[in-house]
């Protein structure tokens, strides 16, 4: 089928196609977001992904988290669940000798609360309608390094929590998708203190 035919969009892996396995739930990020995706990342970091630690949580396809390595990331660890996927993870990053790239078979929410190492970018495709992003928002500000950047694809208008800024946002058909940060505290009280 066409909407299986998914391609890394840029770095030294430019070009290499990408396998779809045929499990439930797993909805592949189409290129075209991606190379927006990866050029919104690209501003905001001036081009430079040398030294970035990456969590791509629902790993389905590793789309997005390829993307990552491909330009040089200097760790992308991938979550996921389905022992399926994990086995086609593991073989891309076999053939590409990716080393950057670590695939841990899991749950989402249980590698959020056993990781102490923070992460520059966060990325959040998971399954549509079962209220994961709920479940996620309150975990984040833990795991994520300073200025670091969350990646979230929803199946409608993403409002995240007002302790998150949305940096840029897009819709492409019934996928929403948008590139936040950490709001900047308000900080009142210490102007206050210096009169």
């Amino acid at each position: 089928m066409k909407k299986h035919n998914i391609r890394i969009v840029g770095g030294v892996y430019r070009r290499t196609p990408i396998p779809v396995i045929n499990a439930p739930g797993l909805r592949p990020t189409p290129d075209r977001i991606r190379e927006t995706l990866y050029n919104w990342i690209g501003y905001f970091w001036g081009n430079d992904f040398q030294n970035k630690n990456v969590l791509d949580l629902f790993a389905g396809t590793g789309a997005l988290g390829f993307e990552a390595a491909s330009r040089g990331a200097a760790h992308v660890q991938m979550v996921e669940a389905s022992p399926q996927a994990v086995s086609a993870l593991r073989a891309l990053r076999t053939k590409l000798k990716a080393g950057n790239v670590r695939v841990f078979p899991g749950d989402a929410l249980h590698v959020l609360d056993r990781t102490a190492n923070p992460f520059d970018l966060i990325l959040l495709d998971p399954p549509f309608g079962q209220n994961w992003l709920e479940r996620i928002w309150s975990r984040l500000p833990a795991v994520l390094a300073e200025n670091g950047l969350v990646y979230v694809e929803a199946e409608s208008p993403i409002v995240p929590p007002p302790s998150f800024e949305t940096l840029r946002e897009g819709r492409a058909g019934q996928v929403h998708y948008a590139l936040l940060t950490i709001a900047a505290p308000h900080d009142n009280k210490s102007q206050a203190e210096l009169h």
